[in-house]
């Protein structure tokens, strides 16, 4: 009944709507609100959200879309979460935040939604391994894997057949072969190494891979020790990248993560450090125009020829959290289960190139077609090692990010970076 039947009617129709008013409140949806990074591909992840509302036509879902880094996300979710807010129910957050948020007391227990030990385990077998342990904390789950994610090698296919050189396995080898096709190319616009420089968080990985394939151990039965010779090889290789072999431009001090993507994919980069979203940038999947599509390579991250043990990645990715003041914490829970169940899986890794959580999907023959490099890729995502575990982490981060930032601009020499870096983490582990 339209208003104006309603008022011709007069208390009648007063009547009609108000029976009519208290019927659609007996069917109203339960708004879930989702919280996620602008950069994690709401274009495939909305799509999985609306085949969700139409399996559960009694949730509505609502994307809060956040900045750009896990820095910026983590700041809105600090504020959000520190204030209590009941609106927010889920959230996508960083693999190295999970300590953090139950430290805080922001995150609900997930374990009254599984069933007991049995259950649980049954349930998170399926799961790798890597992305449960980050939310398993004292033996309770806090959060389920989202997307996994590893940091890998990516190269130009064309541009090494070009100059007949091989895929490089060490640090030696990008460097020579980054001087070979940039002294060949003569061209002022392309890059011959490319990494994350910026005080993000990707630079915590940008510091600790390098360290780990010289042998470094970050924190060792909680005694810090960075200030030592993989340290130095780590932040050195940096540092010769711009100044001494001249295959990677002072900018880096100011490259994120996506601005290493972008750089990749416009075809100015020979080697490249990036996660496995870039993948499906490269090959056309992206808001963005690619030039790259069918050139590009990826291989594990190189180790050193020198002094070099095994090859070592982060354990990167996404874990869905639940907020301890939702006031829809079973739906929720639902939610985050569905988006961690296979065909989602299988949509985020074919249409934006993430990694999956669930072992399974690294078989599925749609995927592999999207994703060759799964074949090589998953035995490294079987073997990534964590970032250093603390409920302080932001400060850990915050740490080492910025003190590698100042060594690559310059600001501090390697020394010194070092130096700092050891003195203020070591409080943090006593």
């Amino acid at each position: 009944m339209n208003l104006k039947r309603m008022a011709v009617f007069g208390g009648f129709g007063l009547l009609v709507g108000a029976v009519a008013l208290s019927g659609v409140q007996a069917q109203s949806k339960t708004t879930l609100r989702v919280f996620y990074g602008s950069t994690l591909r709401p274009d495939v992840i909305a799509p999985i959200f609306q085949r969700f509302e139409k399996r559960n036509p009694q949730y509505t879902v609502v994307s809060e879309l956040g900045g750009a880094t896990s820095e910026l996300q983590n700041q809105y979710l600090t504020t959000a979460l520190s204030a209590k807010d009941p609106n927010l129910d889920v959230m996508l957050i960083d693999v190295v935040r999970p300590a953090q948020f139950v430290a805080q007391g922001w995150l609900e227990p997930l374990d009254q939604f599984l069933g007991g030990d049995a259950a649980r385990k049954e349930f998170l077998d399926g799961y790798l391994p890597g992305p449960v342990s980050a939310d398993l904390i004292n033996n309770e789950l806090y959060a389920l894997p989202g997307t996994s994610d590893v940091q890998s090698l990516y190269y130009r296919k064309d541009l090494l057949a070009k100059y007949n050189l091989p895929v490089p396995r060490t640090w030696e080898g990008v460097i020579e072969s980054a001087q070979v096709v940039t002294k060949g190319e003569n061209n002022p616009s392309l890059q011959g190494l490319n990494f994350q420089g910026a005080p993000i968080e990707g630079a915590v990985c940008t510091f600790l891979q390098p360290f780990w394939a010289a042998g470094g151990q970050a924190v060792t039965g909680g005694k810090v020790t960075v200030n030592n010779a993989a340290g130095k090889k780590s932040l050195q290789l940096w540092v010769d990248s711009i100044n001494k072999y001249k295959i990677s431009p002072l900018s880096m001090a100011e490259t994120r993560t996506d601005d290493s993507r972008k750089i990749m994919q416009a075809g100015n980069a020979v080697f490249g450090l990036n996660w496995a979203y870039a993948w499906a940038h490269f090959q056309g999947s992206s808001p963005d125009a690619t030039k790259v599509k069918g050139l590009i390579g990826v291989t594990r991250l190189p180790t050193f020829a020198q002094g070099g043990v095994a090859s070592s990645t982060c354990q990167g990715g996404w874990q869905w959290g639940l907020s301890k003041f939702s006031k829809n914490k079973a739906a929720g829970f639902e939610l985050m289960k569905f988006m961690s169940e296979v065909e989602a899986q299988k949509d985020l890794s074919i249409k934006a190139g993430f990694l999956p959580v669930r072992k399974s999907v690294y078989n599925n023959s749609a995927v592999l077609k999207a994703n060759p490099h799964y074949v090589d890729l998953y035995p490294i995502v079987l073997k990534a090692r964590p970032r250093p575990i603390s409920a302080v982490y932001p400060k850990v981060s915050e740490i080492i990010r910025t003190n590698l930032n100042a060594v690559v601009a310059g600001a501090k020499t390697v020394d010194k970076g070092l130096e700092d870096m050891q003195n203020a983490l070591e409080p943090l582990f006593k």
